[in-house]
């Protein structure tokens, strides 16, 4: 009888181990014949101002955009005029919030999102004087300016026929539901580098937290360029198909599809490549462990998932996220994580996420992310659209 090994789930975790990770590349260097090239096609080198360096953006300001007394004045004006429709809040656009001349700037900083460095910090709005809903109304409103798409934060419509528009970013770990969370955001804990879903990731600040939590983003085009150079046989591996886990969907207990994508240059786009990927999909986290009916991931991709973090960290940025500013990042050409962080009494870090999608610039979504980006934007009615005003356990997010 021939003995059949089944294959086995790595020794791999959610938090990157750093000396598990060397010794991994070099038992796999000793004992695998690795390919030295790229996969057809694939570039040597990307050029381009999404290309960056983690320490130069840090010793710049050029990235953040200061409001003016003008410019907070014209929003709240938006406000007031958005209240007086007696709207619901996914009517919020850029009729129903007009701003007249912050308009044009914020429609050349979607340009800069996705042609030019990928990220802006927008700082100065006065959230303390603002009610919840208000606060909600302002950030949609002028999110609505940079990318006029707003997704859904779960993967189905409730019961009722809504969609969460909108996340609370909070800890939520001490909550009756915080057994449920299987997912960092959730968490005061460390969040590694990683991709969302969707375009336009944005992030406003409500309130820091009393220690720590420093956003922190990586130029994944950077990233790239170091693999494509030193290891190419993780740009191979990251090009194939990896086992998503479907977290026990009966239905779908797994999908499968590559992190990596390469769109070749157009007469009118550049050439691109983007990684989207979780970590917690191959590893699992609390609540959502790594399902065991599911195909284990390989040790190459144990060491490509370890790879993608460990450079990015390396290579990143740790922004100053200040009450009141939004955060706006490209999630095609960026990797964002979190530092752990510690809550005090009125110092709670609190974030809002909006999913944002610009028509106008959007990039071509690769064919195999098709089906989950149209979870997120297709087909968001205004009427279906729900912000909640708190923050609350969520068993069916699909975030990272």
């Amino acid at each position: 009888m021939v003995d059949v090994q089944r294959a086995t789930q790595p020794d791999i975790q959610y938090h990157p181990d750093y000396d598990k990770y060397k010794a991994r590349g070099q038992r796999r260097k000793a004992t695998e014949s690795l390919p030295q090239t790229l996969p057809p096609g694939f570039p040597e080198k990307l050029s381009s101002p999404l290309v960056w360096e983690g320490k130069d953006i840090e010793q710049r300001d050029d990235w953040i955009y200061k409001l003016d007394d003008a410019q907070r004045e014209e929003i709240d004006a938006a406000l007031k005029s958005f209240k007086a429709r007696g709207l619901s809040l996914g009517h919020v656009n850029q009729e129903t919030f007009p701003l007249p001349t912050l308009h044009s700037t914020l429609r050349e900083l979607s340009g800069e999102l996705h042609n030019g460095r990928g990220f802006f910090v927008l700082r100065g709005l006065d959230v303390d004087k603002y009610t919840r809903e208000e606060n909600i109304i302002i950030y949609t409103g002028v999110s609505s300016h940079v990318g006029s798409l707003r997704g859904r934060q779960q993967d189905q419509r409730l019961a009722d026929g809504t969609s969460i528009i909108l996340a609370h970013i909070k800890d939520l770990t001490h909550t009756p539901d915080g057994k449920y969370i299987g997912g960092p955001g959730s968490t005061a804990d460390k969040q590694v580098f990683h991709t969302d879903a969707g375009d336009i990731i944005s992030l406003l600040c409500l309130s820091p937290a009393a220690e720590g939590g420093e956003s922190q983003i990586s130029s994944s085009w950077l990233v790239y360029n170091i693999l494509a150079k030193e290891r190419p046989d993780l740009i191979w591996t990251l090009s194939q198909n990896w086992t998503v886990d479907g977290f026990n969907n009966p239905e779908r207990p797994y999908t499968s599809r590559p992190l990596l994508y390469h769109q070749k240059a157009t007469e009118s786009t550049p050439e691109r490549v983007l990684i989207q990927y979780a970590r917690r999909y191959f590893t699992g986290f609390l609540a959502q462990p790594r399902s065991a009916n599911i195909p284990p991931i390989t040790e190459a991709q144990a060491e490509a998932l370890d790879a993608l973090h460990f450079l990015a960290e390396e290579h990143s940025a740790a922004l100053d996220f200040q009450k009141g500013d939004v955060q706006y990042v490209n999630n095609l050409s960026i990797f964002h994580a979190r530092k752990g962080f510690r809550d005090a009494p009125g110092k709670e870090r609190h974030l809002l996420r909006l999913w944002l999608r610009d028509p106008e610039n959007a990039w071509e979504t690769p064919e195999p992310l098709k089906e989950r980006w149209n979870i997120v934007y297709g087909d968001v009615t205004p009427e279906e659209q729900v912000f909640p005003l708190e923050p609350k356990v969520s068993k069916k997010n699909i975030s990272a």
